[in-house]
């Protein structure tokens, strides 16, 4: 059906475009001045090409640690780039794994990434590495087109691969549909990273679902190039997560689309539908928050990819265009109505949607350890702590990965909490997979500690400009702070999450986690409680401003109050929601009290 509308949408011309959709609209389908820049005799892109760089899968990055002094004294940034390969469902080939790694040895800074969205990462590129570094991750199939910038990213689905049903398959299959479907259809990613100078001809392009732009969905009246997105593509960034009732690992209510698949007999018949999840907040505008899902309609397998286009084409025409900081789809939802948002969604559509099926997430299995597929092989989950794969003195994961692809040559899953699952296993190479990580110093996912394990981090300081104090390097150490408390309370084995980002913007989605710490200022974090691991209930602020040394101190007298009070089953994220922070707070100083000597 036509898109016309009988409302005005948020982005009409009463209200003026922000500087970056100024910069779409004239970008010509998101070339702008790249190609030019990219063989120019600067380090670093002009502003008008930063914005539209994301869209092609990389981030023009400041590594503050490295910055050297002019002559005058001041500091020169010294000028990277973060390159972000798309993977839906974090499904992708031991070759392809391989190449990876030797990208980040040959042209990044020796270490790779999986992301909190089922992605890689290499950090460090220099910007005349740029085209060679997107051009061979294309080369193995793989693509960085739309893992950033205002478009949908990376689709997330559940990577175990059982195979005694059909429902992961489909729930792969639905991942591969939705990337390759709402891919941009502009060839100015082609033109400027993979064409060959001399020839013209363009090289080898990831396909399908990984990359290649699907053809077809020419919308009556839309655009000849973007039929979905138009010139200016989506108001902000836009994240799809497809999962399961008893399996929520993709974090489906932090997510602007997800799909709750429902089954019968062990075959998908239809999904939930959840619009509006996102956490993204800026603490100086008190209009940004975080926000969970909601469950808005309940559509078959055969609707699902009409469904997220109509949500996709609802949120391109009435998200609000003049300030970022208000663009994401959740602050729409909140401004109009969920009834308003699935009332638009069914014209766009053209028919009427069910209510949700009353089912709900009830489960969250991250699929760490040995588990049967169902054909007679095995699935090995590895834990990676905050996803990152390098060599260093005692540990050298980077190299076990190495063996194991080439020796093995499992298939390679990535999983939300940045862990890696290795597939197809056969029964006699368990011990030798096992052989390979203990012997290269990788501690078995048996040996990692229940907290640990449930922990995620940003990359933070110093490369992401965002970033206002540590994560990632500061997580490892504060886990083992706690691993001692946990064990002196007798709570090792108890499961809750522990997500940790330098900044309010949620990377590593801390504001659903049992234990969520944001980066507030330099050394400093605001500690929330009382989200779960099911994912489905933001927490709230227990103690704003902590000094990274005093968050464990500041967490143990909670964890104390837990083990004394908690009701029989009752998890940790549920108990500080069930007595909230004054509680909390109140039982806590009276702690501190008695303990003091």
């Amino acid at each position: 059906m036509s898109d016309s509308t009988i409302d005005t949408p948020v982005t009409s011309a009463a209200k003026k475009p922000s500087a970056v959709e100024t910069a779409k609209l004239s970008s010509d389908y998101l070339r702008g001045p790249i190609a030019e820049e990219l063989v120019d005799d600067q380090d670093f892109f002009g502003k008008a090409s930063i914005n539209l760089l994301k869209h092609h899968g990389t981030y023009q990055q400041d590594d503050r640690e490295n910055r050297v002094k002019t002559e005058g004294g001041k500091s020169q940034k010294s000028y990277m780039f973060m390159v972000r390969t798309k993977i839906p469902g974090g499904k992708l080939t031991a070759d392809q794994l391989l190449a990876e790694l030797d990208l980040c040895d040959e042209i990044g800074d020796t270490t790779l990434r999986v992301t909190t969205r089922q992605g890689l990462q290499l950090h460090g590129v220099i910007k005349r590495n740029l085209k060679q570094a997107i051009a061979r991750i294309n080369e193995v199939q793989l693509s960085t087109l739309a893992a950033c910038g205002d478009v949908e990213r990376n689709v997330m689905c559940c990577p175990a691969p059982h195979r005694q049903d059909a429902v992961h398959q489909q729930l792969q299959d639905l991942a591969d549909a939705l990337a390759a479907h709402l891919c941009p259809r502009t060839t100015a990613y082609h033109e400027i990273w993979l064409r060959d100078g001399e020839s013209g001809e363009d090289t080898l392009v990831g396909g399908g679902a990984n990359g290649q732009a699907a053809s077809g969905d020419h919308t009556p009246g839309g655009d000849e190039v973007e039929p979905i997105y138009g010139k200016t593509y989506l108001p902000r960034k836009f994240k799809t997560a497809i999962g399961l009732p008893d399996d929520n690992c993709v974090d489906l209510y932090a997510n602007d689309l997800g799909f709750m698949a429902i089954c019968e007999e062990f075959k998908i018949v239809g999904y939930n539908v959840l619009v509006g999840g996102g956490f993204g907040v800026t603490p100086s505008a008190k209009k940004t928050f975080p926000a969970i899902a909601k469950r808005m309609a309940y559509c078959t397998p055969e609707d699902a990819v009409d469904v997220a286009t109509a949500v996709v084409k609802v949120f391109r025409d009435f998200g609000n265009r003049s300030d970022r900081k208000q663009a994401r789809l959740k602050y729409l939802i909140h401004e109009r109505g969920l009834p308003w948002f699935k009332a638009k969604v069914e014209e766009y559509l053209g028919h009427a949607l069910a209510d949700p099926h009353a089912d709900d997430v009830r489960g969250f299995d991250d699929h760490l350890g040995w588990s049967a597929q169902g054909d007679g092989r095995w699935c090995y989950g590895l834990n990676v702590e905050n996803g990152r794969i390098a060599d260093r003195d005692g540990w050298k994961l980077k190299s076990a990965l190495r063996a194991i692809c080439r020796e093995l040559k499992p298939g390679i899953r990535l999983t939300s909490h940045q862990s890696i699952l290795f597939t197809d296993i056969a029964a006699h190479q368990r011990g030798r997979l096992q052989e390979i990580l203990s012997g290269h110093g990788v501690k078995l996912s048996e040996e990692v500690s229940t907290v640990r394990r449930w922990s995620m981090a940003c990359v933070a300081w110093p490369t992401c400009g965002l970033a206002i104090t540590e994560s990632e390097r500061a997580l490892p150490g504060l886990i083992d702070q706690l691993e001692i408390e946990l064990a002196r309370l007798g709570l090792s084995d108890e499961a809750f999450t522990v997500r940790m980002t330098g900044c309010p913007n949620g990377c590593a989605r801390p504001y659903n986690s049992d234990v969520g710490l944001v980066g507030k200022a330099q050394g400093k974090y605001t500690v929330l409680l009382g989200g779960r691991l099911l994912g489905d209930r933001l927490n709230v602020i227990y103690k704003d401003l902590v000094a990274a040394e005093d968050i464990v101190p500041t967490l143990v007298p909670v964890l104390a109050y837990f083990k004394h009070e908690r009701t029989s089953g009752e998890k940790f994220g549920d108990f500080c929601d069930r007595k909230g922070v004054d509680d909390l707070g109140r039982w806590s100083e009276q702690y501190v009290a008695r303990s003091s000597p």
